[in-house]
């Protein structure tokens, strides 16, 4: 039973395909191509949201390692695909742009430092780039939104549209035997499938890049406000 079952169901596909329309075959089509762009975006946000997670780590690790706020922004170098040191990088580049330079006779050097009007324009200077980081990382989520809400209506499309024509080609036969309909109404359910077979993996990937990238803005948001206490201990100075 089991192994006619096994034959039964390897044999469904092509045969579905066969006895689908045009209209049914397109919307098929359509949905492999929605699906193949929704398992490439997929493994990209994986791949990306995985380095990101990584550089990340090791970036916080190295600048707790040091006292100076500045001392990896002095070293010139960049870490392409690091949130937080894209984070960081502008809002030192921000704080040195608006340092002001106090000297006197005692003092061998000049001393840099900072207001809290200065401060205030570094801390919304955070808050942008964190949420710039953000948006990149959440590029290419709308396909997955379109896919999870508008491949199970794509598909229903090509069962409405399949089943009417079966019933519409029985009446002009006068015949609406199980042998003349069920053909056309199983090659007309194969886009339901299609259409579900692309929107729940598109559902589940969704969700977890989300979930993900909601962790990613929180870890954004404790740097940014971590980063700037780090600066107002360091550098500020009431007037």
């Amino acid at each position: 039973m089991f192994i006619l079952l096994q034959v039964g169901a390897e044999s469904a596909a092509p045969y579905v395909w066969v006895k689908a329309g045009a209209p049914g075959k397109a919307i098929i089509v359509l949905l492999i191509v929605l699906s193949v762009f929704v398992w490439s975006i997929m493994w990209q946000k994986a791949q990306q949201t995985r380095r990101a997670r990584k550089l990340n780590q090791a970036f916080v690790d190295e600048f707790h390692r040091h006292e100076g706020v500045l001392v990896i922004h002095h070293r010139n170098k960049s870490i392409e695909g690091c949130p937080l040191f894209n984070v960081y990088d502008n809002g030192c580049k921000d704080l040195l742009s608006r340092l002001k330079t106090h000297s006197s006779e005692e003092e061998a050097c000049e001393a840099q430092y900072a207001t809290l009007k200065t401060m205030e324009h570094v801390k919304r200077t955070l808050e942008s780039d964190v949420a710039k980081e953000s948006l990149k990382l959440e590029s290419g989520l709308i396909l997955l939104a379109i896919a999870v809400s508008g491949a199970p209506f794509i598909g229903l499309l090509g069962t409405v549209w399949g089943v009417m024509d079966v019933f519409s080609a029985a009446a002009q036969q006068g015949n609406a035997s199980l042998t003349t309909v069920a053909p056309g109404v199983a090659s007309a359910l194969a886009t339901t499938v299609a259409g579900l077979l692309v929107a729940i993996p598109s559902m589940a990937g969704y969700n977890l890049l989300v979930h993900n990238l909601r962790v990613f803005t929180v870890e954004l948001d404790n740097f940014a406000l971590e980063l700037a206490s780090c600066m107002e201990n360091e550098f500020l100075k009431d007037e």
